[in-house]
């Protein structure tokens, strides 16, 4: 048997988690339970036998009221997808087209972490069938699809933008992915305490942020975003927001196509 990690299911987790209930058959569930030793996102597998995934990702609450209730004729990008919460959330709620992209780095600080050897993506797999979804996933660093003819109207980023080693060029790549008047939810890890230039990017130390996790580059201040997503070619669209959620600080924010 594939060694397990176990976290808590916390009231957070599960706030987040009921927004998708799959409430998939029970023998199924216990099955996908058994089979992935590791989960990111916490799922709602089945609500009335209390079955869930059990995530590393503590508290997204703060996400909640950023997410699109209506996702009906819309196309959508979620680029570091990793269990795919987020792309079967806007599947459900009508998303017409839905790409999920990960390049699987985590699968390095999942083995540095915790000592389990992942391929990647099985968490995803296991999800998609046993809802039946047609999300598409993509194994791919999204910078990648500046290529791609394909155009999205809403595109998910979320805990990935500090992880690239060129964030400018990333929102650049998704800038050009958007449609006229489409939107990226940003979602990123923002600064500790003040800063003499308050446009400031920190550059971290590898496991400072979190103990294990070496591919975490940078820390944003607000006024970082701001630039960043003028070079990009976005803009704020005032709903910009700094968290700090266990003790770790997050900026979030929605940007539109100028």
């Amino acid at each position: 048997m594939t060694a397990q990690v176990y976290f808590e299911i916390t009231d957070a987790k599960r706030e987040v988690a009921d927004l998708l209930p799959l409430d998939a058959p029970v023998e199924e569930c216990e099955a996908v339970l058994q089979e992935i030793p590791i989960w990111f996102h916490t799922f709602a597998l089945n609500t009335k036998t209390g079955l869930y995934t059990r995530g590393i990702a503590r508290d997204h609450r703060y996400r909640i009221p950023f997410l699109p209730a209506d996702f009906r004729g819309v196309r959508v990008l979620d680029v570091g997808t990793r269990d795919g919460f987020y792309a079967f959330l806007a599947e459900a709620r009508g998303a017409e087209r839905v790409l999920a992209v990960d390049n699987e780095q985590y699968t390095h600080t999942v083995r540095e972490r915790w000592g389990i050897e992942i391929a990647g993506g099985e968490a995803f797999r296991a999800v998609s069938k046993l809802i039946g979804s047609s999300v598409e996933y993509l194994r791919a660093d999204a910078i990648e699809l500046a290529a791609s003819a394909e155009r999205f109207d809403f595109v998910f980023c979320c805990g990935m933008l500090h992880r690239v080693e060129n964030p400018l060029g990333m929102l650049r790549t998704l800038r050009t992915l958007l449609n006229p008047g489409g939107e990226i939810l940003l979602e990123t890890y923002g600064m500790s305490g003040q800063s003499d230039d308050a446009s400031a990017v920190r550059v971290l130390a590898a496991g400072e942020a979190t103990t294990g996790d070496d591919m975490h580059y940078w820390g944003f201040s607000a006024p970082a975003v701001t630039r960043l997503a003028a070079w990009a070619g976005l803009t704020e669209t005032g709903d910009t927001e700094q968290r700090t959620v266990d003790g770790h600080p997050r900026i979030i924010a929605t940007l539109r196509a100028t």
